[in-house]
Formats: C-alpha cells, sequence, structure tokens
C-alpha cells in the first residue's frame, strides 16, 4: 500500500455505468450524515472513494463507509479521486472556502457536483462556479438538503394552491448556541458565522414559498434590513433580517428570517396567508416524522405528516438523475436560485457590516481557479486601434460601474479578459472613488497593468473646468495606483470655459506622460471640432476619441442631464467623415432590445422618456428576426450593430454578471453586412 493511497476491502462491487459511483471530497461531520443515507439512495448509488488533505481522515471515513455497506472505498488525495473513472459524482463538504477550487476541479475533471452550502462565501465566487458548470454542462447542485424533502415539495404545493389564501409574511429561523468560540464557525478565514453556515436555510426557504406564491423562477427581496451582533472572533453570532418581496399585482410579501451560532431560536417555518396559517415544526433537521400543520379560518387544522424519508439521498439521486438526463442543474434547487441566495446573503452581510478579510477591497483576490488569467483559445474577440494608445485594443470595453465588491468585480474582470477582453472604463465620479480603485486593486492583483486599457473619465458638472480636471485626474491615478490614464476623457464639457483652455490643460498632461490619448465623453460635435481647430492652430495635440450615447435604438432624450447622443443621422455622417473612435455607452438602449421594452408597458419611464418610438420597436422587431437566423438574442443584434458601422466603434457595456456578459458577448460573433445594418436602422 503506498504511502498516499489506502483502501478498505470487501464484497462490494464497482459500480456499473447504471449505478452512479459517488466521491466524497471533505469527510467531515456532514459527510458522515451523508454517507449514512447514501444506502437509500434510489438509483443504487455507492459511495467508491474518499478525497482529503489528510490520508488519515480518508482512512477513517473509509472505513466508517464499510460499516454502512461501501467496502472498496478508495482513500487518497483529492487530485486521485477526481482522476478514478468509477467516481460520477463529487460531494463537495469542505470548509466553505474549500469549495470553490474543488468544484472547479471536479467539473474540469468531467465530474457532476453536489456541493454543501453556502456553494461559495459570497456572490462574485458563486458566479464563477456557475459560468463553470454551465460552460462545462455538467450539473452543479447546491446542497441544501431541505430541499429534496418530500415535505418541503408538499409545503410548496400549499402554497400553489391558495390553502391558506394569499402569502402575506414569512416567519423562517435557523439558529443554534455552539459551545466554545473555536473551530471554523468562529474563524473569519473560513467564512464562519451564522449567515453563511445556516442562515441561507430560512433565506432559500422564504425565496422558494415566494417563488411558489407568485409563479416566479426566482425570488429576490426588493429590500433587505438587518441587525447583527459580530462577536470577538469578527463573525456573526446572531442576526435578523426583514426583507420584502414583490408579491401578486401591486402586493408584496415581507419575511423576518433569523440565524446564529450562540443563540437558540425555534427554528421553525410559519407561513401566513389571507386565510390562515402553515407551519413547520421541524423544517431543517428533518427528524423521524417532519409534519406540515395548515390553519385556515374556515376549517380544523390539518396534520400532514413525512416519516422514513432521507433528504441526503435524495440529493444524491437528483444530481445524479441529472447527470444522466444531461441537465446542469436539479430542478429542487436551480443555480439561478443559487446565485439570487448568494446574492441575498451578500446582502445581509453587508446590512450588518460583516466583510471577511479575504474579500476585503485591500485584499489580494486570486482568481477563483487559483491560476494566472489566460486568453481562451476560443475568444471571439474584435480587436481594433486607437492611435498614441500603443496597445491592441478589444472592441468591447468594460464599464467599470456595476461591480458592488472586489470579489464581485475580479470575478467579472477575469472572465472578461479570459474571453479576449483588455479595455476597461472608469470615471472621477462612479461609487464615489470607490469603483476605479477597486479598478486599480484588481489590475494590481493580477500584475497586468501593461496588458489592459483604461479609460479615465474626469471633470464632471458641476466640477467640470480647467483646474478640477487636473485635481480629479491626479486622484484617479493615485486611486488606481498607476502614472497614467491610457485614454483620458473629460466627463462633460462645460461650453462657458473656452475649449483652448480644457485643450491647453490635457495637452500639458499628455506632454508629461499622465495621459497618452484624450478626447471628451457627451460633447457636441461642433464643440469638439472647435477643440481641434483650436488645437491644430496651437500646435497642441486635439481631441481623438468620442464617448456619446450611440446605438441601433434612436434617442429622442437622454438619462442624465448633461448626456449627448449621436444616434441621428446627421451625427452618423459626422463620424463616418471623420473617423473619429467613438466609444459608445449604452449601445443596448438600456435595456430596450432585452425583451423589457414592449408598447404595453409603461412602467419605466426612462425607457419611454428616451426610446419609445413605432421606429424602435420596428428597430426591435428587426433585431429580434435577425437574431433568430443568427441564433443569437436581439441584443447580441443590437451590440453587432455598433460594431458594424463604417467608422470605428469600442462599444462599452456594463453586465451586472458573468452570465449577462456572456450573453453580450454573442453578439461580438456576428458580422453583418451593410446592407443588413441599414436594413436595421430602417434605411432599407
Amino acid at each position: 500500500m503506498s504511502a498516499q493511497t489506502a483502501t478498505t476491502t470487501g464484497t462490494t462491487p464497482t459500480p456499473s455505468g447504471d449505478t452512479p459511483g459517488w466521491a466524497v471530497l471533505g469527510p467531515g461531520s456532514i459527510a458522515r450524515r451523508f454517507l449514512s443515507q447514501l444506502p437509500a439512495s434510489a438509483s443504487g448509488a455507492t459511495l467508491v472513494a474518499a478525497g482529503s488533505s489528510s490520508l488519515e481522515r480518508a482512512q477513517a471515513f473509509a472505513e466508517d463507509a464499510a460499516g454502512h455497506g461501501f467496502a472498496d472505498v478508495t482513500a487518497t488525495t483529492y487530485d486521485e479521486v477526481l482522476a478514478d473513472p468509477r467516481v460520477d459524482a463529487v460531494y463537495v463538504s469542505t470548509v466553505h472556502t474549500g469549495h470553490a477550487h474543488l468544484v472547479l476541479a471536479a467539473l474540469q475533471a468531467g465530474k457532476a457536483v453536489l456541493c454543501e452550502k453556502p456553494l461559495a462565501p459570497n456572490h462574485g465566487t458563486a458566479m464563477a462556479l456557475v459560468d463553470a458548470a454551465r460552460v462545462a454542462g455538467l450539473p452543479l447542485v447546491e446542497a441544501y438538503m431541505y430541499r429534496f424533502h418530500p415535505q418541503t415539495a408538499a409545503l410548496l404545493d400549499l402554497v400553489r394552491q391558495g390553502a391558506v389564501g394569499d402569502v402575506t409574511h414569512v416567519d423562517a429561523s435557523f439558529a443554534f448556541r455552539a459551545g466554545e468560540r473555536t473551530g471554523r464557525l468562529f474563524d473569519v478565514d473560513t467564512a464562519g458565522g451564522g449567515i453563511l453556515d445556516v442562515g441561507g436555510y430560512p433565506v432559500t426557504m422564504t425565496a422558494a414559498i415566494v417563488q411558489a406564491a407568485t409563479g416566479t423562477a426566482v425570488a429576490e427581496p426588493t429590500e433587505l434590513t438587518a441587525t447583527g451582533t459580530l462577536g470577538p472572533t469578527g463573525v456573526d453570532e446572531w442576526t435578523t433580517a426583514d426583507l420584502t418581496y414583490r408579491g401578486r399585482a401591486d402586493r408584496t410579501i415581507t419575511a423576518n428570517v433569523r440565524t446564529g451560532v450562540r443563540v437558540e431560536d425555534d427554528n421553525a417555518v410559519t407561513v401566513y396567508g389571507t386565510r390562515g396559517r402553515i407551519t413547520l415544526a421541524d423544517p431543517w433537521t428533518l427528524g423521524d416524522e417532519p409534519t406540515i400543520v395548515v390553519s385556515t379560518v374556515d376549517d380544523d387544522p390539518r396534520t400532514l405528516s413525512f416519516a422514513g424519508e432521507h433528504p441526503y439521498a435524495r440529493e444524491a439521486d437528483a444530481t445524479t438523475d441529472a447527470l444522466a438526463a444531461g441537465l446542469g442543474q436539479a430542478a429542487q434547487m436551480t443555480l439561478d436560485e443559487s446565485l439570487a441566495t448568494a446574492r441575498t446573503l451578500d446582502r445581509w452581510r453587508a446590512a450588518i457590516e460583516l466583510r471577511y478579510p479575504f474579500e476585503a477591497e485591500t485584499a489580494d483576490i486570486p482568481t477563483v481557479s487559483g491560476r494566472p488569467l489566460t486568453v481562451a483559445s476560443d475568444t471571439t474577440m474584435l480587436y481594433g486601434e486607437v492611435p498614441g494608445v500603443g496597445k491592441r485594443m478589444s472592441r468591447l470595453v468594460m464599464g467599470v460601474d456595476n461591480q458592488p465588491d472586489l470579489a464581485h468585480a475580479s470575478a467579472i474582470f477575469d472572465l472578461f479578459v479570459e474571453r479576449g477582453g483588455n479595455v476597461f472604463d472608469t470615471g472621477y465620479i462612479y461609487g464615489g472613488g470607490v469603483l476605479e480603485g477597486r479598478l486599480g486593486k484588481w489590475i494590481q492583483n493580477r500584475g497586468i497593468r501593461d496588458d489592459v486599457v483604461v479609460i479615465t473619465k474626469g471633470a464632471h458638472t458641476p466640477y467640470c473646468d480647467p483646474e478640477s480636471l487636473s485635481r480629479q485626474l491626479l486622484e484617479s491615478l493615485e486611486r488606481q495606483g498607476t502614472d497614467h490614464a491610457d485614454i483620458y476623457m473629460m466627463h462633460r464639457d462645460n461650453e462657458d470655459v473656452p475649449v483652448g483652455e480644457f485643450v491647453d490643460v490635457l495637452d500639458e498632461h499628455r506632454r508629461a506622460g499622465r495621459i497618452r490619448v484624450y478626447g471628451g465623453s457627451n460633447w457636441s460635435l461642433a464643440r469638439f471640432d472647435e477643440a481641434n481647430a483650436y488645437a491644430a492652430a496651437n500646435g497642441k495635440h486635439g481631441f481623438e476619441v468620442l464617448s456619446n450615447h450611440f446605438g441601433l435604438a434612436e434617442a429622442y432624450d437622454v438619462p442624465w442631464e448633461g448626456c449627448r447622443h449621436v444616434t441621428d443621422a446627421a451625427s452618423k455622417a459626422w463620424l463616418e467623415e471623420r473617423q473619429v473612435p467613438l466609444l459608445p455607452w449604452s449601445s443596448q438602449a438600456r435595456g430596450f432590445f432585452t425583451g423589457r421594452a414592449t408598447p404595453g408597458d409603461t412602467s419605466d419611464a426612462e425607457l419611454v422618456r428616451c426610446y419609445y418610438s413605432d421606429d424602435n420597436f420596428e428597430r426591435l422587431r428587426r433585431a429580434t428576426e435577425l437574431g433568430e437566423q443568427f441564433g443569437v438574442p436581439a441584443t447580441a443584434i443590437a451590440l453587432a450593430y455598433v460594431l458594424n458601422q463604417p467608422f470605428p466603434t469600442f462599444p462599452l457595456f456594463g453586465p451586472r454578471t458573468i452570465a449577462e456578459a456572456r450573453s453580450s458577448m454573442t453578439g461580438l460573433s456576428v458580422e453583418l453586412t451593410p446592407e443588413q445594418v441599414a436594413w436595421l436602422d430602417l434605411r432599407a
């Protein structure tokens, strides 16, 4: 027997293709609960391997497995488990911070994954894991085992059937009092505390109830407030949150959820409706005979009992059933639900000011895989150049304005670079300066300043003057931790200031090396021409880039005061004649092409004001029709329209998630003919 591998002997046969082979990665206490119920698997699941960073722990688990009827369990390292061809699926049950690496490694090895909750410590990491599963086409299931129990299914059926009328409020708690403040529960480095350990139970249950009540696939709170207690080790020891969800019509559904690791609670769920309530006294541990009690104003209370169930075996079966069916998720806990849960838990922690050191704004957050960034071989990214920048630029520009924290930003920025992107757009006013500092920290963490192009904007109203421009530029460079802006743009114009004064100060910074190329954002074309005429007459560098609103939808107004668009015919002719590189913002018309906009839906006043017209709805119809021909959404056609103009364009986009980023980037693979561009724009 080698020093790295131990095997218990017995008579259990090697699983066949019809008998799923399971491995446990992280043989701790929760894994032993999984092990104890796995023999009840309806699919005949067999445990074949146990992996751990400690061979001794793996060996002990394998010995325990023999007691449950699973002999021939290989006890070895994580890597050797994932290389074992007998393993079809893995159960990841390490500490929270160990999940991501093992999930990615398992997916890369071609295994289905059942991962203990939480899927990841934060939404940013969870996005990367979900994206990897979707790319691999393999199941990834977050192991909230109660979601697979018949009691939960029955509860949700009762809600759908209106057993207690319209749902108005949910009360749910999961808290316990741990002993000493030691171990993973009280360690900030392993994401300890109540919210991530058991707070996800009341959150996911509440979301499932709201989904059943409203018929939506995924429910997230529109409002969340919370109070809580952080203990001496820095983790949350007790916290309660109030949530508000959208109900049917104009109604709302409220909820109170509680969790903690130093306070006992009822650990129950009560659903209040207009005609009564439903109570679950044992929603989480699901002992010998959990029950549902339904009390209404019209009938005597009735009780539903559920005995002899094995939720850990059921979640295992759901995972391998999805694998057999070629699905990437289990219906009982979908990937979108896991992402919504991660966002909600992030918000809960933010509300009580809990952030772990490894995800702080000053942290050296690595890639989720732990490997250096590399550009994927199958990238469809397009590239161009802006004279003076000195670097090849991706035609798609990542807007740095939708990333709530460094972990989230890191995950999206990493994906963008891996898909070939290298241009980032930020501004002095974004997030009060936090966002450009966040970008700078990510660049520093990755060590790629020379490989990326950073667009920096400043001089926004009301501080749009030469003195403010210089002050903000220097402050932006300090925030970003760099000595230059690849492209610097004035965020607004101030036509009360002679244009030459702006050109003089920009030219001075350029000659000093603090700016490589400059231009204007939300500048009129006449003023742009005036600036360049002054520069030419006085031996100065002129404006070389413009960033105004441009897209397939013609703009009839702009979202913010001081903005300018170039979607009209005269502006398009000006751009084509001068060949000025355009860095258009809101090229997809702020969601007009996503399906949100319909003539009968006027709920979004900004969208109505800026884009609603018969002509734009015809453009949307044509984009949809052309998208069907190319096999892409209308948003991709809207992006392709911008990319295929007769003048250089580098459209900005601001995805909030990795999924949004991937969806938008499908437009990179669409090459439109001039005739198709004209047809989309109603010119043919």
